[in-house]
């Protein structure tokens, strides 16, 4: 069975305009790379050579990843969704119970993640842990820096 990855619609627009340019610009332009290198001869020492097969190979391999993620893609769309409890997608405002501090993060696939824009993964330990959570709920997350207790001020659905 094909194991799904969830991602929200901008997360899967993303992917699939970074698989559109490796394919119809960057494949081009390294190909090109690579004639211009064969031409200058020898290529057993050919430093322009070499940066231009390794640049084919990872590009090559970036687009393997990136068509089998998109096939697997199950996108959800926050927008559409709803309810009290916090899943794949919410964006939660919590509160730091020590200091004090708010923040607010969304639930997203985790080839979207990215923790200084907010949005931080589904396995993630502070996801795992708010997941089925709901308003007034504190939870407490063992992250690399120790133990940290919050409590969810809001899910929002955007």
């Amino acid at each position: 069975m094909v194991e799904k990855v969830p991602m929200t619609k901008s997360g899967a627009d993303q992917l699939r305009e970074e698989l559109r340019w490796r394919q119809q610009d960057e494949r081009p332009r390294i190909i090109q790379a690579i004639a211009e290198a064969r031409a200058h001869g020898d290529l057993s020492e050919n430093a322009e050579y070499h940066a231009a097969k390794e640049a084919q190979s990872y590009n090559e391999g970036r687009i393997s990843e990136l068509e089998d993620i998109t096939t697997r893609a199950e996108v959800v769309d926050p927008a559409k969704m709803s309810g009290e409890k916090v899943r794949f997608g919410a964006t939660v405002k919590l509160v730091d119970e020590d200091t004090e501090e708010e923040k607010t993060y969304q639930i997203v696939g985790d080839q979207e993640a990215d923790v200084k824009s907010g949005r931080i993964s589904v396995s993630s330990p502070i996801s795992r842990a708010l997941i089925g959570k709901e308003v007034g709920d504190s939870i407490e997350v063992n992250a690399p820096g120790g133990s940290r207790a919050y409590e969810i001020l809001e899910v929002i659905w955007k």
